[in-house]
């Protein structure tokens, strides 16, 4: 599907989307919250069984006593028009990454039971789920061979220790010392939310017997190589495979600790799946080579790469090796998109992924001999998928919708919906409609916008803003549900939220992504600044004199640039886990090729560059009431950064409030923190756009 096409797809669901919300019933009187969207569930890990006839997922439900999601794996059978989908497990421990037997008979999955995560399995048909592995360490991933004769687990283990039961034993030992200093040798001595204590993710084999079960001891695959499998801290089973004779696996890691925090040098490695030497198949490439998948018949190896070392957001293409000869083929070097997943068909002629494209996350089928990609789905983002016989079972989802599962052919064309994972919540709520329109921004560029309608719009109203400014910054407001940064929240509230894809997010040419690189404050507030004008341009209805600007991380950084490049734009402002000074970021986030990439280098090489747009040179011009919200367990951006900004907007007497989280990351995760999150945002908005408080005083001050 060309471009002129693909957008034609899009307006036209865009219309049909829009006409039905139209013509529907009055809906119901309750407005979507914050507190229903903690409340939803929540669909994920799909697999479809070997015969093509069945598929699993994992469904998160929130238990709100706890304060915490738990899991429970489901089934559904996909050979049966308008077949329900049936509980698998039950237990009130966290069971979830399912995965099929080679026979399709049994179903292993990762559980919580008896306190600690193992890998479980249970009948495909339900029943009393048995224990695989006891393993004196927690298993943090699996996969199960395609033979059924063998089980990788991936555990955190000390690298000098021969084997999982001496890691265990010196964390006991550990916990059992008075003195409480830790000595680090290495940067990485924190990464995202957690301090090391000198662990690393090991890949491990474990032979399985004739009944299924965990036999004879683990083989580290991995010994010998200091790094992460799968990589930190978002990494998964994704990162390792087996090839379809069993025989071999395919693992993806950054090796070596020297330069590990400023290198993005990911490899691929090929090892005997009992145990063996570990062969580098990708070292001459030094940028990021992940997610190995083998071809049916085993003779191909397929992963994504970069080109540009110490860029984490440079364009990831789509290789092919010829594993007999070594040759790699760059299967997707002249499509300018850069792909987020993928998977081989079970024939080995296609791959399927997903790939940012216009503000879409479709779905695509990549012809393996000529590269030729075709989106087999248009509007919306999806979020996962799994290869069928003859079909994709996918979970999707847009601005409106939260994931469900559907099914489409490998050409595409109508999709069918197999799960409402939420009905009676989605029946008794009303949602915010929402649109797509472009504008013309920086460099005279094409740059696309969303725009989420307040709930009950009524033409002839006049509405408050709410203009949310997304993080990476290689990122993109998409058409997607969104657990952390959700309009519908803001919409349910009565305000409009206005969405931009400024220069540097993604799915818009990877020269669009890296106009970014040291211009953090140039064409990005430029594109904001034209994208707010011509919005309220075509929306007359919006109240350009009742705007908050809101933002996370880079989105944040962008609110504290704002408050002094831009400082009578907005009503308010809310500043979420941002850059204050771009100097002292340097010398205290973790993942220092981020900085270097994004800044030119070290910031002792290249001062001139992080003070080329450094919102902490011009605190003098704050004057714009901002709300300050930070989590003590980030250390991507340290909350540090954020009582920065707390602290010049108090010095200068701007009114300023700080909601500080001492158990959240850069996100912010746990249900009761989520609901307090968009509480205090709300009222501070509403306070500042005169708005009539649609919510209480927030009862947690300090």
């Amino acid at each position: 599907m060309n471009n002129k096409n693909f957008i034609a797809a899009l307006l036209g669901l865009t219309v049909l989307h829009l006409a039905a919300a139209a013509s529907a019933a009055a809906p119901p009187a309750t407005p979507f919250s914050a507190q229903d969207m903690v409340a939803l569930n929540r669909l994920s890990d799909i697999a479809v069984s070997p015969d093509g006839k069945r598929a699993l997922y994992t469904l998160r439900s929130t238990d709100m006593s706890a304060n915490k999601g738990r899991t429970d794996i489901w089934s559904l059978e996909l050979a049966r028009r308008g077949a329900k989908p049936q509980q698998l497990t039950t237990d009130p421990a966290d069971d979830g990454s399912a995965q099929w037997s080679s026979d399709g008979s049994q179903v292993y999955f990762l559980s919580t039971r008896n306190g600690t995560t193992q890998v479980w399995r249970v009948a495909a048909g339900g029943g009393a789920a048995e224990q695989v592995t006891r393993l004196p360490l927690e298993v943090g991933s699996f996969k199960v061979s395609p033979k059924n004769d063998r089980l990788l687990v991936s555990l955190e283990v000390f690298i000098d220790c021969p084997d999982p039961a001496c890691t265990a034993d010196r964390l006991k030992k550990n916990r059992s010392h008075v003195a409480s200093g830790v000595l680090h040798e290495r940067v990485f001595a924190r990464h995202w939310d957690a301090w090391s204590d000198g662990r690393r993710s090991q890949l491990f084999s474990i032979a399985l017997d004739e009944r299924g079960l965990a036999s004879g001891e683990p083989v580290n695959l991995t010994a010998g190589l200091d790094g992460d499998v799968p990589g930190k801290p978002f990494g998964g089973r994704e990162d390792y495979a087996f090839s379809p004779d069993g025989a071999s696996v395919a693992f993806s890691i950054r090796a070596g600790a020297t330069g590990e925090p400023w290198s993005t040098n990911f490899d691929i490695y090929t090892v005997p799946a009992a145990g063996g030497a570990a062969r580098n198949l990708t070292a001459a490439n030094a940028a990021s080579d992940t997610q190995p998948a083998f071809s049916a018949d085993g003779a191909k190896l397929a992963y994504l790469a970069m080109e540009r070392p110490g860029y984490e957001s440079d364009r990831r293409r789509l290789i092919v090796m010829d594993l007999k000869s070594g040759e790699a083929r760059p299967l997707t070097q002249n499509w300018d998109r850069s792909i987020d997943s993928f998977a081989w068909s079970r024939d080995g002629k296609a791959l399927f992924a997903t790939a940012q494209h216009l503000g879409q996350l479709p779905l695509w089928i990549i012809d393996a001999s000529s590269g030729r990609a075709s989106a087999i789905t248009a509007a919306g983002s999806v979020e996962g998928f799994s290869v069928g016989t003859d079909r994709i079972i996918y979970a999707a989802n847009d601005l409106a919708n939260p994931a469900d599962l559907y099914s489409v052919a490998f050409t595409g064309g109508k999709a069918t919906q197999l799960t409402r994972i939420n009905p009676d919540l989605r029946a008794t709520r009303r949602f915010g409609e929402f649109e797509q329109f472009s504008f013309t921004g920086a460099r005279n560029e094409l740059v696309y916008a969303y725009l989420v309608k307040p709930v009950g719009f009524r033409p002839g109203q006049q509405y408050p803003v709410a203009v949310a400014i997304h993080g990476g910054p290689q990122g993109s407001m998409a058409n997607e549900w969104h657990w952390r940064w959700n309009p519908q929240n803001f919409s349910g509230a009565g305000y409009a939220t206005l969405m931009i894809d400024f220069h540097g997010s993604t799915g818009y040419g990877q020269a669009f992504t890296d106009s970014i690189n040291q211009d953090w404050g140039g064409k990005p507030l430029e594109d904001v600044q034209k994208g707010v004008a011509a919005a309220l341009k075509k929306y007359p209805w919006l109240d350009g004199a009742r705007m908050c600007a809101l933002g996370g991380s880079y989105g944040g950084y962008m609110i504290n640039w704002i408050a002094g490049a831009w400082p009578d734009g907005f009503k308010c402002l809310v500043n979420h886990s941002g850059v204050f000074d771009n100097r002292s970021m340097y010398y205290s986030t973790e993942e220092l090729w981020f900085p270097e990439w994004e800044h030119g280098g070290p910031e002792y090489a290249n001062k001139a560059a992080y003070a080329k747009h450094n919102p902490v040179d011009l605190v003098d011009a704050w004057k714009t009431p901002m709300l300050v919200i930070h989590g003590q367990l980030d250390f991507r951006v340290p909350y540090t950064q954020g009582l920065s900004a707390f602290t010049a907007l108090q010095r200068r007497g701007i009114p300023s409030e700080l909601l500080l989280f001492a158990d959240e990351n850069h996100w912010i995760l746990k249900p009761a923190n989520s609901m307090q999150w968009y509480e205090v945002v709300i009222h501070w908005m509403n306070r500042w756009t005169a708005k009539p408080a649609s919510t209480p005083t927030p009862a947690t001050r300090r």
